[in-house]
């Protein structure tokens, strides 16, 4: 596995590579003296270490002998999301991908997913494990609002608006489970590593 290393000030080192939850979860069974926090982004992990402990040379050489493992072995239960599928954009989502409503439905539920990271919004978790027949492009054209709850996807991911906000993520349908909640603890529902499953049901 080929990773690249890139020094960010005096207390991090980002990692980039592919499979970032495999290179983490790895990393996190190796218990390394000195890191104290692991960010995972889409194909880059940002690693903060106490300088104190250890520093940036020392770490590069334990991270560039690290080898991915599943990331997909988890302790934690699957956070199952029901979904009301009656999202704007499942008709056009159809017509790109050359098949009927009903399949997007049946795909995307079907979909066993994981949370690679989160960013864009407190909450917004980008969940990979998308069927490759649904990915779709961006709206051209962001709507300027889309209400908390939206189930939606975009490129290779599918997410849940955690808060009401723009966006232009092809909208599939909605749910009532609240991903973010500040009186929640810890708020987030689906932080890096949750395995999740959208259930279809009626409204």
């Amino acid at each position: 596995m080929t990773v690249r290393l890139l020094p960010c000030g005096r207390r991090a080192v980002l990692v980039e590579l592919e499979d970032v939850l495999g290179f983490q979860a790895a990393l996190t069974r190796l218990s390394v003296d000195g890191v104290e926090e692991l960010v995972p982004a889409a194909r880059t992990l940002l690693v903060r270490f106490d300088p104190a402990v250890t520093d940036a040379d020392r770490l590069g050489a334990v991270l560039r002998e690290v080898s991915p493992v599943d990331s997909m072995v988890s302790t934690s239960d699957e956070v199952v999301v029901p979904v009301v599928y009656d999202g704007e954009d499942l008709a056009d989502v159809a017509a790109s991908a050359g098949i009927s409503v009903d399949s997007v439905i049946a795909r995307h539920s079907a979909g066993s997913y994981v949370s690679a990271f989160c960013g864009f919004a407190p909450g917004f978790a980008y969940l990979s494990g998308l069927d490759p027949a649904l990915h779709v492009s961006r709206r051209s054209t962001p709507r300027t609002r889309i209400p908390a709850g939206s189930v939606a996807i975009a490129g290779e991911y599918s997410a849940v608006y955690p808060s009401a906000s723009p966006g232009g993520w092809r909208l599939l349908g909605r749910t009532d489970v609240p991903v973010w909640d500040v009186e929640r603890d810890p708020p987030n529902l689906l932080p890096p590593g949750t395995r999740v499953r959208f259930e279809a049901v009626r409204s």
